[in-house]
């Protein structure tokens, strides 16, 4: 017997919503789709989604970089820096960074060095390099060097990962007494500190991660605006070439160098 008219139209409906839904959820959550003066007074108070924050956030700072008016949102952007959203927190550091001359931006940024998120520390010391802030060099420092991830809880390891896997910030690494174990920044697994079942600590080294490309590229830019003479050994270790480095990093390390001695003399 063929399907009558109800039929068709129930495959009709279903075959739109699996069309229609994924799209939905692509554009409520897709941080490009431009925001209106109202849409951006919105979700920067919307507390209860973090996701709309972030996206006025990311759309402030294409304003600022295209050089167009965003001051009036500066005291809200200041404001989300004490968030208890990281990726919130992270994204106004990355955007304070783009107006080097709202001085409120540079205390803001100071304190954001202290946060316990590497991320967010991460991004404030590169917003404040631009501002020529040197003490933006431990934390720029850091990101030349490797990261060692160490265990929040004490217990059993149980690996999820090996060495030489390539992690991005949130990468589960192993669990620790049932408790999961993410990394907070990228990197490559570059040593396990403990073998499989092996007891640990709370606080105790659970792996070394090697600098990420991207992240080191960064750091040895910043480096060549505020770089000092006691920074050229990390400086230094990254002109010569790598396997897991582009070239783009030896050569930004080879002008971050020759710029702080010249600074140096």
């Amino acid at each position: 017997m063929r399907p009558g008219p109800r039929s068709y139209f129930l495959i009709a409906l279903l075959a739109l919503a699996m069309v229609l839904l994924p799209f939905l959820f692509w554009y409520s959550t897709w941080f490009g789709r431009t925001l209106s003066g109202a849409q951006f007074d919105e979700y920067l108070a919307d507390s209860a989604r973090p996701r709309h924050m972030q996206h006025a956030l990311v759309q402030l700072g294409e304003r600022l970089a295209h050089g167009q008016p965003a001051a009036r949102w500066y005291p809200q952007v200041a404001a989300l820096a004490a968030n208890p959203n990281l990726e919130v927190r992270q994204t106004a550091a990355w955007v304070m960074g783009q107006d080097k001359a709202y001085a409120p931006f540079h205390a803001v940024l100071s304190r954001l060095l202290a946060d316990p998120e590497p991320m967010v520390r991460r991004n404030a010391a590169l917003s404040l390099a631009g501002l020529g802030d040197a003490t933006a060099r431990p934390e720029l420092l850091a990101m030349l060097r490797p990261f060692t991830l160490r265990s929040p809880a004490t217990g059993t390891v149980h690996w999820r990962l090996q060495p030489g896997d390539t992690v991005n910030p949130g990468t589960l690494v192993a669990y620790v007494a049932a408790r999961e174990v993410r990394v907070p920044v990228p990197g490559e697994v570059q040593a396990l500190e403990l073998a499989e079942g092996a007891s640990v600590g709370q606080g105790s080294a659970l792996a070394e991660l090697a600098p990420d490309p991207n992240h080191a590229w960064e750091a040895l830019r910043a480096l060549y605006l505020v770089g000092r003479r006691e920074d050229l050994d990390d400086v230094r270790r990254f002109m010569r070439p790598m396997a897991a480095m582009p070239e783009r990093v030896s050569r930004q390390a080879a002008l971050t160098a020759k710029a702080i001695e010249a600074r140096a003399e």
